[in-house]
C-alpha cells in the first residue's frame, strides 16, 4: 500500500484561532481526568540546558542523528540498540516463563499468539528504565512490566476486533481473531488482562506490599473508566464528527494511549523506591512521551505503507477519524512532537545523567521512529 496523499483532506493550520493558539506553545498534557470539551490552562516549562546529558547513538536515521549532535554536541555517547535488545530480551524471556504453554491449550495459545509476536516492548522498558533511575533493581520491576505489556496485548487484540477497528495485520502477522476466532480472541485479552494483575501480586519479590498496591491502584486506574477504556470510548463516539477540536482529541489520547504509557513509567517508579517527587516528574514525563507516541503514531499512518508499519496504514482516514495531521497539517503536527519530546527531556532535569539517559533515548526514539 502506497503512502497517502493527504492533501485534499489535511486542514490548514490556520483553520481556528484554537489550533494556533497550541501550535505556538504546545502545553503540557493536561492532568488527569478531565473534560475533553473544556479548555484548561497549561503548564509552563522552563528551558534547561541538558549539554552535559548522554547522546543517543541508536536506531535513529542519519538524518535524526545528526540533528542530534548539533543539538548537543558535547555528549558522550549512550549504546540504545545493545541497550534495547538487551531490555526486550529479558522481557521476552520473562513473558515466555510467565504465560507458559498449558491446559486449556486454546486459550494460551491464544495469549502467546500476541504477546510473544514481537514488538518494540516500549512500555516495559520504560518501566525497567523508570525503575533504575529512582534506583531500584530490575528484578523489583520486571513483574509490572510484564504486566503493562499484557494489558497493551489485551488492548491490541479487542482494538484489532471487528466491532472495534476491525484489523487483519498486527506486527506484520494476522489479528488474533483472524487466527483464533472472534470468542477465543476476546477471552485471551480477558485472561492476559486479569493475569496481569495476578503476575504484579504474586511475582514481585524485594518490594514491600504497601508499592505493590499502590503500583496495582495505579495500573487499575490507568486502564479502566478514567483511563484507556474512557479514551477508546470517546474516540469510538468521535468518529464522523465534524466540530472536534484540540482539547477533544488530546482528552483522546492522554487517555487511549498516554495513560498506560505513563503507568508503566510510574510504576516502574513506585516498585522502585522513588519518592513522591520522583513519581510525579516522572508521570509528567511519562505523559508528555505518552502523547508523543499518539501523535507519531498520527503522522506514520498516512505517511507510511502497510508493509512499512507492520499493521494496515490509513486506517483513521478511512473511519473518519480525527488526528493531528487533519486538525494541524502534518508539518505542525511534527513541530509539535518535537516540542513534546523536548519537553519530556526536559522533565528529567535533577536526576542523574546516567541513570536517565534511556529515557532520554526511548524518548528520542518514540519521537523519531518510522513504525
Amino acid at each position: 500500500m502506497a503512502s497517502l496523499n493527504l492533501g485534499y483532506w489535511v486542514q490548514s493550520y490556520s483553520m481556528s484561532n484554537q489550533v494556533s493558539s497550541i501550535s505556538k506553545s504546545f502545553p503540557l498534557p493536561r492532568s488527569l481526568p478531565f473534560n475533553p470539551l473544556t479548555t484548561q490552562s497549561s503548564s509552563t516549562l522552563k528551558k534547561v540546558n541538558f549539554s552535559s546529558l548522554p547522546s543517543i547513538t541508536s536506531i535513529l536515521t542519519k538524518e535524526d542523528i545528526v540533528k542530534e549532535e548539533e543539538q548537543y554536541p558535547q555528549k558522550s555517547s549512550f549504546d540504545f540498540n545493545s541497550y534495547m535488545l538487551q531490555k526486550a530480551s529479558s522481557v521476552n524471556q520473562a513473558l515466555e516463563s510467565a504465560v507458559s504453554l498449558r491446559d486449556p491449550v486454546k486459550i494460551h495459545e491464544a495469549m502467546r499468539y500476541s504477546l510473544l509476536a514481537g514488538g518494540k516492548r516500549v512500555r516495559p522498558v520504560l518501566c525497567l528504565a523508570a525503575c533504575a533511575l529512582v534506583g531500584g533493581r530490575e528484578s523489583m520491576a520486571m513483574p509490572a512490566a510484564c504486566a503493562v505489556e499484557m494489558i497493551h496485548t489485551m488492548s491490541l487484540i479487542h482494538d484489532d476486533l471487528p466491532c472495534m477497528d476491525n484489523d487483519d495485520l498486527r506486527r506484520g502477522k494476522p489479528t488474533n481473531h483472524k487466527v483464533f476466532g472472534e470468542d477465543i480472541a476476546v477471552l485471551a485479552g480477558d485472561a492476559l488482562l486479569a493475569f496481569a494483575f495476578e503476575h504484579i501480586a504474586v511475582s514481585t519479590v524485594g518490594v514491600p506490599p504497601s508499592r505493590i498496591v499502590r503500583a496495582i491502584g495505579e495500573l487499575a486506574k490507568a486502564i479502566g473508566g478514567e483511563g484507556l477504556v474512557a479514551g477508546q470510548v470517546v474516540d469510538i463516539i468521535s468518529e464522523g464528527l465534524t466540530d472536534v477540536g484540540l482539547d477533544h482529541l488530546e482528552f483522546i489520547h492522554v487517555h487511549k494511549t498516554a495513560a498506560l504509557l505513563e503507568a508503566a513509567v510510574v510504576l516502574g517508579a513506585i516498585v522502585g523506591g522513588g519518592c513522591d517527587e520522583e513519581v510525579e516528574k516522572l508521570r509528567k514525563f511519562a505523559r508528555c512521551i505518552g502523547l508523543l507516541f499518539q501523535v507519531v503514531d498520527d503522522i506514520l499512518d498516512v505517511t507510511k505503507s502497510s508493509k512499512e508499519l507492520g499493521k494496515t496504514a490509513g486506517k483513521d482516514l478511512v473511519a473518519d477519524k480525527v488526528t493531528y495531521p487533519k486538525l494541524m497539517g502534518i508539518q505542525k503536527s511534527k513541530e509539535f512532537a518535537e516540542k513534546l519530546k523536548t519537553d519530556a527531556i526536559e522533565l528529567l532535569q535533577g536526576f542523574d545523567p546516567a541513570k536517565a539517559a534511556p529515557l532520554i533515548a526511548l524518548a528520542n526514539y518514540i519521537a523519531y521512529r518510522q513504525n
